[in-house]
């Protein structure tokens, strides 16, 4: 059971930057373009690995280990998450929590990164993305512990291994809404964040990240893969009903439901305009409310 919970993160770690890839070509394909290839970021991410990085006498050693305390928290949540109802290698009771604080202290990291350059851009950047935070992230504990409380159990793998019949009832529905929000969210997708802007007085992710290159920029670009998939995994496995068979169909069914979901997502960024900053903070407490709504139906 040990070697088959290692599955998960050699398929993240493997598949992780094909998700940007899917969604790119999804958005491609509704603006009648033939869009990059699928493997682009597996080049971006080589031709970055072959570059050194450039760092400005005004930073100090907190820039330099944003990445890699953001990678290596990122690469311990990883060991949290099952995929699908595939248990994970790290699943204890509680482990929802460490979960939660695993993917914050990230964050941290990375706007720490962000205000030592002593950039108004990528300070701007940096309060926006704590804002924005501080919504997003009750919304994901009180959805995972809506779960828990139907589920029986507040690991990860346990209350996602009690959903058997995909969305049952109410509270799951309710919470894969909320989650799928704050998935969009934490990821920088839109409506919340555009990925692909370039203007710094409306992007939120990329604009703290601008000073990085090089290896330390590939760090970042691998990072947010990992980060798509973890959360990704979450909805699959909340929404998917996974068929009774092996481990490998398991998986497998697991890892088409990621590309699907890398597929809606690029539909909705196909299809939505992104939000005003002062409308992010709503939806996000819309997500709140839904999650809030789930866990009172779990105590009923």
């Amino acid at each position: 059971m040990r070697l088959l919970a290692l599955l998960q993160p050699l398929l993240a770690l493997l598949f992780a930057p094909l998700l940007p890839g899917v969604i790119n070509r999804t958005k491609a394909f509704f603006a009648g373009r033939r869009g990059p290839p699928l493997l682009q970021a597996y080049y971006d991410l080589g031709k970055l690995l072959r570059k050194g990085a450039v760092y400005s006498r005004t930073t100090t050693w907190l820039f330099r280990a944003g990445p890699l305390v953001t990678l290596a928290a990122l690469g311990v949540a990883l060991l949290l998450t099952p995929l699908g109802r595939l248990p994970a290698p790290l699943a204890f009771e509680g482990d929802l929590i460490l979960f939660a604080y695993l993917l914050g202290l990230g964050r941290f990291c990375t706007v720490l990164a962000a205000l030592d350059t002593g950039s108004s851009f990528e300070g701007m950047g940096a309060s926006r993305e704590m804002q924005f935070a501080a919504f997003a992230e009750p919304a994901l504990l009180l959805g995972l512990a809506a779960l828990a409380l139907r589920g029986g159990g507040w690991s990860l793998s346990s209350l996602l291994s009690g959903l058997t019949e995909g969305l049952p009832g109410g509270g799951p529905a309710l919470v894969a809404a909320a989650v799928l929000i704050v998935f969009l969210a934490e990821n920088a997708r839109l409506p919340v964040d555009d990925p692909n802007t370039h203007l710094e007085l409306t992007m939120i992710h990329e604009v703290m990240v601008l000073d990085h290159g090089g290896v330390d920029f590939a760090f970042v670009q691998y990072g947010a893969a990992l980060k798509l998939w973890i959360l990704g995994a979450l909805v699959v496995g909340i929404v998917l009903p996974l068929p009774p068979g092996s481990w490998g169909l398991r998986a497998a069914v697991s890892v088409a439901g990621l590309l699907g979901l890398a597929v809606v997502v690029g539909v909705i960024e196909s299809c939505l305009a992104r939000l005003r900053l002062l409308r992010v903070p709503q939806l996000l407490v819309g997500a709140g409310a839904l999650a809030v709504l789930a866990l009172l139906v779990a105590l009923r």
